[in-house]
């Protein structure tokens, strides 16, 4: 006849483990490698914000009309007096003309529809800045 055969476990011995040495080790290991890691992380978002500073932006407050375009001309970065540029409409009463060529100041002037120009002097805006102007026609 057959016999079965069956497995005997034995008990594993463990030895002795000192749980505050090793842990204390690998806890301080992470921290330090978080720490770096958020300081990377702020240092990405200085420069983003840094480069979003890098822009000149002309908005005008002003009614246009329904229908209307508002444009600029000028001189610097790319305007022309000779035919003007659309801006953007990101409001009911807003336009936005942005740039990032920050090398020199833009002297400008707004037109509805590339025709009726805004009254009183030319806009000076600086490079780099935002300037908010609010033209009469």
């Amino acid at each position: 006849m057959a016999t079965k055969k069956t497995a005997t476990k034995k008990a594993a011995i463990k030895a002795p483990v000192n749980k505050t040495a090793e842990p204390v080790a690998a806890t301080k290991k992470v921290t330090v490698k978080k720490a770096a890691a958020k300081k990377v992380a702020s240092a990405k978002k200085a420069t983003t914000k840094k480069a979003a500073i890098r822009k000149t932006m002309i908005v005008a407050k002003c009614d246009v009309g329904f229908g209307n375009t508002l444009f600029i001309r000028g001189e610097g970065a790319g305007l022309s007096w000779e035919v003007g540029t659309p801006m953007e409409n990101t409001g009911t009463d807003e336009w936005v003309w942005t740039t990032s060529d920050t090398s020199t100041d833009i002297e400008a002037k707004v037109i509805i529809g590339d025709e009726a120009w805004a009254e009183g002097a030319n806009i000076i805006a600086p490079a780099g800045k935002k300037t908010l102007i609010e033209p009469s026609f």
